[in-house]
C-alpha cells in the first residue's frame, strides 16, 4: 500500500509535524500519524449518505 505525507500536516493527538501518512483503502481515505498512530478515516460521500443515523452499519453492499 502506497503512503502519501502531508506537508505541514500535525497529528491532533501527539502535536507532531509532518508525520501524518495518507492512505486509500476500498474507498476509504486513512491518515496515520507515524509518530503515535493515532488514525483518522474518511469514506466516499456516497458511503456517508447511504448510513442511517439510528443503525449500526458494518459495511455498504453495493452488487
Amino acid at each position: 500500500m502506497k503512503k502519501r505525507f502531508i506537508a505541514g500536516a500535525i497529528c491532533p493527538k501527539c502535536k507532531a509535524q509532518d508525520t501524518m501518512a495518507l492512505t486509500k483503502e476500498d474507498n476509504v481515505e486513512k491518515v496515520t500519524c507515524v509518530s503515535c498512530g493515532e488514525q483518522m478515516t474518511q469514506s466516499e460521500p456516497q458511503v456517508e449518505q447511504a448510513v442511517r443515523e439510528q443503525e449500526q452499519v458494518i459495511g455498504v453492499f453495493k452488487p
